[in-house]
């Protein structure tokens, strides 16, 4: 067991033990930074003290080519490519977790990025869960302040968003249908990367294991570079915002072993 995973279990362990009914679990961390890994492992040691535990993942909501394609034509070009808010099927994502803490069964959507669009079935889980982990790159993040959006953060922004357009859509969904999703979390816990130079490293990482796995694919230095830049603005903000108000903060570096102190 990794030091991440000891802490983390162990409090949420505690957690459990003072809930009155199902217990969202909201895991925020940066490309790379583990997130699945330590989900999944948390699953395994939840399960294994008869605590019925379900992952959804904020990657299994994404709205598929052709959505993100009227997103693009009617806001912003940069919204084709998946993973800033605006999208994620939000509304779907509430429903999920509304169910959660209603003890209903589950159907939980999957994602295919290889064919980048929304599997047609899900995972099916029958009765209700004692836990949900709803893990991903900005769960639980805030809207930055409208002054904050001036100034780009990065050459994707300064060419393509020259007007801010963009980002400020992003920052609205995380003021209106992300903050509504993240309302129903009731523990929060980050893995903070030591600052956003590092994820950069970890996604090629990433790339590497895909293609190590069989993938036709991956992305080339100057793909990823542009790729990391749609995320670099609200990781940032996540880093320097998220550890003051996280129930729990797991500081990483850049190795991703747990640091002894933040």
């Amino acid at each position: 067991m990794t030091p991440s995973l000891d802490r983390i279990a162990a409090t949420t362990r505690a957690w459990l033990a003072a809930a009155n009914g199902p217990l969202i679990l909201g895991l925020c961390g940066a490309q790379g930074s583990g997130k699945s890994t330590l989900a999944s492992g948390l699953q395994a040691l939840m399960e294994q003290d008869g605590h019925r535990t379900a992952i959804l993942s904020l990657d299994d909501l994404y709205l598929g080519r052709q959505a993100r394609a009227q997103l693009a034509a009617d806001i912003h070009p940069l919204f084709r490519t998946r993973g800033v808010p605006g999208t994620h099927d939000v509304a779907r994502g509430i429903a999920l977790l509304e169910a959660a803490k209603a003890g209903e069964p589950l159907l939980l959507p999957r994602f295919d990025k290889g064919r980048d669009e929304p599997l047609p079935q899900g995972d099916a889980v029958d009765g209700s869960v004692d836990l949900l982990i709803f893990e991903g790159w900005c769960v639980g993040a805030r809207p930055q302040a409208k002054a904050d959006l001036a100034p780009p953060v990065n050459a994707l922004e300064r060419d393509e968003d020259r007007h801010g357009i963009w980002r400020r859509h992003v920052n609205r969904q995380l003021r209106g249908p992300y903050a509504e999703l993240f309302s129903w979390i009731d523990r929060l816990v980050l893995l903070a990367a030591p600052d956003f130079s590092v994820v950069r490293g970890w996604r090629g990482q990433q790339e590497e294991a895909l293609l190590a796995r069989g993938a036709d694919r991956a992305m080339d230095a100057a793909e990823l570079d542009r790729f990391v830049q749609h995320y670099e603005r609200l990781t940032r903000h996540i880093l320097a915002e998220m550890p003051a108000r996280a129930d729990l903060l797991l500081p990483l570096d850049e190795a991703r072993r747990l640091r002894t102190s933040a």
